[in-house]
């Protein structure tokens, strides 16, 4: 078991669960303390499933059994109640202050299981093979283009040359021209977009180095990936349907923008450079000049 936890795993892989095994992830979802206090046959029957479910469910989470699952999430539980952390997976218009405590705890869950669940060994393979590609490809579809967007902004900044696409036809157009010396950057929460493994394989076709940035270790993209970092995602606690952050993916970025950027000579001399031919654009202080 990684530094995910249980609800971030749950979180991550409930997209592949069985209909039976999502019933035992929307129990625990909402009822962890309980969940820590029973045994297989109790939480079979409160979820509505069997003792078997219930086993093979701790099974596609990573663990050996139940037992082990429980005592991690018992672990969780523990941490939250040490930290005197009064949060709940309820937002509310009603209650703005406690609905902001418990999106703001959710988030820095989601940042702290990101940051722990990087391996040192494995960032520095990838750091290393960004820093030397020719050229490197941010690839998303979706509500994650803006992170993909946002990568090759900031790469470029730093001298790395790169780019990233709004247009699906464009994207998988640009990855059929990489080669060997390239690198190609697939930002997907769920790793099983099919556009998205439609480049994937393109990217190997030619020889171009796939990293993956997936909350899904055992998706189909994580599993076709030369390199692949895994973020944790926890808004299904709050919106129990639908999957939209893109902060732990953000983070990933801006962790790799920053290890880059104190081990590039010329990083900060590049930044400067783009800054001065892009300061005329900006409205100065005192300016008589208004935005319209």
């Amino acid at each position: 078991m990684n530094n995910q936890g249980v609800m971030g795993m749950i979180c991550s892989s409930y997209d592949q669960f069985f209909d039976a095994e999502k019933k035992i992830a929307d129990y625990i979802l909402e009822n962890k303390k309980a969940a820590v206090e029973m045994t297989v046959a109790q939480l079979a029957k409160a979820s509505g499933t069997s003792d078997a479910t219930v086993s093979r469910f701790s099974r596609r989470c990573g663990f050996k059994g139940y037992q082990q699952l429980k005592m991690a999430l018992a672990k969780e539980v523990m941490e939250e109640e040490r930290e005197s952390l009064q949060v709940s997976n309820e937002i509310d218009r009603d209650n703005l202050p406690q609905s902001l405590q418990n999106i703001l705890a959710n988030k820095i869950a989601e940042m702290t299981s990101t940051v722990g669940m990087m391996e040192p060994d494995n960032l520095e393979i990838i750091l290393k093979i960004l820093e030397n590609a020719r050229f490197i490809q941010f690839a998303a579809v979706g509500n994650t283009i803006p992170v993909a967007m946002d990568a090759s902004f900031k790469f470029n900044q730093l001298g790395l040359c790169s780019g990233a696409g709004t247009i699906w036809e464009g994207q998988i157009a640009q990855t059929l021209n990489l080669g060997p010396q390239d690198v190609v950057v697939i930002i997907s929460n769920s790793g099983t977009s099919r556009r998205l493994l439609s480049l994937a394989e393109g990217a190997r076709e030619n020889g171009a180095r796939i990293v993956a940035i997936t909350n899904n270790p055992s998706s189909p993209l994580a599993q076709i990936s030369d390199y692949k970092i895994i973020t944790a995602t926890r808004e299904k606690l709050l919106t129990g349907e639908f999957w939209f952050s893109r902060i732990p993916a953000m983070l990933v970025i801006e962790t790799l923008y920053l290890l880059l950027f104190v081990s590039k000579k010329k990083a900060a001399a590049n930044i400067r450079r783009h800054e001065n031919y892009i300061r005329p654009d900006k409205v100065m202080p005192g300016s008589r000049h208004s935005i319209v």
